[in-house]
């Protein structure tokens, strides 16, 4: 069976091929699409993007919207991982992990509920299949097509330095762009294949709850799911081999997450490492080491939530002069591969694997292979958002890494139990810390809170339009929201810049006015 012709009951994110995965596969990975032709006077694309995840989509779509001839090639689903596998259906799930627990906690706020108040977890995963097809009309095959683009499913293979091969035709490229992502990677772990596990590419196909279920990984997919989960009432046990989970996050608000993790139930280990799996019956037994001694935990599913591998088999990038590694293909700033024709965008080349990254960077490849601008990757400025409850949100330099880079910094920090909206809801456990220069110049944040991924942005946009820390303080927020933290910090930012000299001379300006 061929890539462009293969059985919707192969595809793992199918099942249950239900109504809603009919549709979605019908706009995603339609049974009955027909490859156009390559241009018959034998002219090339302006552009040809291999991969229909956000990367390429993105590029694909804002390439042609300014008049070029695109050709965009997807050997799987249109979407790619964000709306089949990943941001998409993963917040859906949340969504009703929090609905639930608004429920349980109702009586926190006088609020009394019935007894028994439990998760329906077949509609829980039928309402995630039902708005993923909904949404996938955006990324349809159609819909690309409607814009003007040549849309082929298959594989794409290069031929040459300038060609491209889909389906058994030869698309000729001015500039090309590989957007073709990656996927979870197989665990080095004995017997972890032979025993069977979930990924961000089957987990969503669940259609029966876990009982007890292991997340091998403390990432933000790791505890994302874990604290899904757990509120839907499986046994979680979270393991993960480093000293604490969400490495790279602010340790203080790692704390804070941590907490929130076994205050919904879920048995947080950490510094411990894992040695095999095997089954005995139905149950798959982890084993794994930690403070020394030797344990074993048996589950009905293990969840792998760590470790990402490039796409990069079968692309023929020898043919092209492209080179790549076991981190996916190389590029340079202006996301230019070996081959000065062919640029990368997204997760097949990038350490920050996030969709708004992928878009950022699909931006950069129009400006760059179109126009001949020199965008560049290292002037993007980066947040990014763990979902679980609350929201660890994080957008640029911690305050080690900016002294490393040669800032002198400072960090400025307000608890969300200062604001008042933060009271209202009940949602005091968090803070922002934002890291700064003496002339105000932001370099790094991090907020835990109910929305920090939403009010990151403002932070986001400061740092990116050069708008310092204390210009903040004059911005004018609707008062109760949770965003006035911002504000709260930057008036505090204010006044430590006022020095005891210039604090005497206003006390004396007053004090001469009230003569």
């Amino acid at each position: 069976m061929t890539d462009s012709h293969r059985n919707s009951e192969s595809i793992p994110v199918a099942w249950p091929l239900d109504e809603h995965n009919r549709k979605l596969l019908a706009n995603v990975h339609p049974a009955n699409w027909v490859n156009p032709d390559p241009p018959e006077d034998g002219s090339r694309y302006n552009l040809v993007v291999i991969g229909a995840g956000t990367a390429g989509l993105v590029a694909a779509a804002g390439a042609a919207g300014l008049g070029a001839r695109v050709a965009l090639i997807e050997r799987e689903l249109m979407g790619g991982d964000c709306l089949n596998v990943g941001c998409v259906p993963s917040k859906a799930l949340l969504r009703c992990a929090k609905a639930y627990a608004d429920v349980r906690d109702a009586g926190r706020y006088g609020v009394t509920v019935p007894d028994g108040v439990g998760v329906d977890f077949v509609a829980v995963m039928e309402r995630m299949r039902k708005l993923r097809s909904e949404i996938a009309t955006h990324d349809s095959f159609e819909r690309f097509s409607d814009l003007g683009i040549d849309v082929y499913m298959g594989q794409a293979s290069f031929t040459s330095q300038d060609t491209v091969e889909v389906d058994g035709k030869k698309l000729r490229f001015a500039r090309a762009c590989i957007a073709t992502g990656a996927r979870a990677a197989d665990l080095p772990i004995e017997g972890l294949k032979d025993a069977g596990s979930l990924t961000n590419e089957t987990v969503f196909s669940l259609t029966e709850l876990p009982k007890r279920l292991g997340i091998i990984g403390a990432g933000p997919i790791g505890v994302e799911m874990a604290q899904a989960f757990a509120r839907f009432g499986s046994k979680v046990t979270l393991l993960e081999n480093t000293h604490d989970i969400l490495g790279r996050e602010d340790p203080d608000a790692v704390s804070l997450i941590r907490d929130a993790l076994v205050n919904d139930g879920v048995d947080v280990n950490c510094d411990c490492r894992i040695t095999k799996v095997t089954t005995q019956g139905d149950d798959k037994i982890i084993h794994f080491v930690a403070d020394r001694s030797c344990n074993e935990l048996a589950v009905d599913k293990v969840f792998v939530g760590v470790g990402r591998k490039p796409n990069v088999e079968g692309l023929g990038l020898e043919e092209a002069g492209i080179d790549y590694d076991d981190d996916g293909v190389k590029v340079n700033q202006y996301l230019q591969t070996s081959n000065p024709s062919v640029y990368a965008a997204g997760d097949i080349c990038f350490q920050y694997k996030f969709t708004h990254t992928a878009d950022a960077m699909a931006r950069i490849v129009i400006r760059n292979a179109m126009f001949f601008g020199r965008a560049k990757t290292d002037a993007l400025t980066i947040p990014w958002c763990t979902y679980t409850e609350p929201q660890l949100a994080h957008v640029g330099m911690s305050a080690e890494a900016a002294e490393q880079q040669g800032h002198d910094v400072k960090t400025y920090r307000v608890n969300m139990d200062e604001v008042d909206r933060a009271i209202l809801d009940g949602e005091t456990e968090g803070f922002l810390k934002v890291h700064a220069d003496a002339k105000g110049r932001i370099r790094g944040a991090t907020l835990v809170a109910k929305n920090a991924g939403d009010l990151i942005s403002e932070l986001s946009l400061a740092m990116t339009a050069g708008v310092r820390l204390g210009k903040l303080a004059d911005t004018i927020h609707p008062y109760p929201t949770q965003a006035e933290v911002i504000k709260k910090l930057a008036d505090k930012y204010n006044k430590g810049r006022v020095t005891p000299r210039v604090r005497w001379l206003f006390q004396a300006l007053m004090r001469w006015r009230r003569s």
